[in-house]
């Protein structure tokens, strides 16, 4: 007896809901058309600052947020990660950026990004990260990955006692005169402890210093 095939019909699953964050005009430009081509990713919207972004992922209800670091003025994208990442079953955030310092790096993790892509990445492995992090699944570009893995495997630098006096005269924004009144040093000896802070915690601005120290609390 002949059976007839049963043809099946493949099961579409929904685009991934896409939030797009980056300040540079441009660039959301080439995303937006970027993404379109993939066919099974729909941007929802588009944001060119932290702010922005934060109020658009509260409405719009996307599953990923797209976001860039560097944002120019108002909050930057890791602290716009942060406050997103917050809030009950919010997105996740994909951090879509050119920089991938030891600093950048753990702030956007430690703010709650689900990945860390870079911006040389090829277009598949963009998409491909934009369904992982829909599925919660952590998402690393390769040397991202190896600064992850050698910043577990090296133990910290630690602060000398005076490293953290002056660290946390700078968070209270304090420049180096006036750091070096109140710990009755002279300005060149706080400049010399500000490069080994500098170097030990990963950063190269006065910023980045302090936003690291809160982070790893090391704030008196």
């Amino acid at each position: 007896m002949s059976t007839t095939p049963v043809r099946t019909t493949p099961v579409r699953t929904a685009p991934v809901r896409l939030l797009v964050c980056d300040d540079h005009a441009v660039v959301r430009a080439g995303l937006l058309a970027l993404l379109a081509s993939a066919g099974d990713i729909e941007v929802v919207g588009e944001a060119s600052t932290g702010e922005e972004a934060v109020a658009l992922a509260a409405r719009l209800a996307p599953q990923v947020v797209l976001m860039d670091l560097q944002l120019g003025d108002g909050i930057d994208g890791v602290e716009a990660t942060r406050r997103i990442t917050a809030t009950p079953d919010g997105p996740h955030v994909l951090v879509l950026t050119t920089y991938d310092t030891d600093a950048d790096i753990t702030r956007a993790i430690a703010a709650g990004a689900t990945g860390y892509l870079l911006k040389a990445e090829r277009p598949e492995e963009l998409f491909a990260a934009v369904h992982a992090a829909a599925q919660g699944r952590t998402v690393l570009s390769p040397p991202v990955a190896s600064r992850v893995m050698a910043q577990m495997r090296a133990p910290s630098p630690q602060l000398t006692e005076r490293e953290l006096d002056i660290l946390g005269q700078l968070a209270q924004g304090l420049g180096n005169r006036e750091i070096a009144r109140a710990l009755f040093i002279s300005e060149a000896t706080v400049k010399t402890h500000l490069g080994r802070i500098y170097d030990k915690l990963g950063v190269d601005t006065r910023s980045g210093a302090v936003a690291v120290a809160k982070e790893r609390r090391l704030l008196r």
